[in-house]
């Protein structure tokens, strides 16, 4: 598997075991990234807090000089 590719089912997952009956879809490579999750959970929540339950899940993959991920570059989360 390309590392790329590993880098976005990185971000899947980590935010599948985070947020839960969250429906995940990652687009993009070279450390910038767009993020769409869709979640019951979401509900009654305001985009910030909802995106801080995303950024939280995937911090360890922002984190340090080598993280894979630079950027998020465009985020949507929303209740179905």
């Amino acid at each position: 598997m390309h590392p790329l590719n590993n880098v976005a089912n990185a971000i899947h997952q980590a935010i599948v075991e985070a947020v839960s009956a969250a429906d995940v879809e990652v687009l993009g490579g070279n450390g910038h990234y767009t993020v769409t999750v869709v979640s019951r959970s979401f509900a009654g929540k305001s985009t910030l807090e909802a995106q801080r339950l995303v950024y939280a899940a995937i911090a360890p993959l922002m984190s340090g000089p080598a993280a894979p991920v630079h950027a998020i570059d465009r985020m949507v989360t929303r209740a179905p």
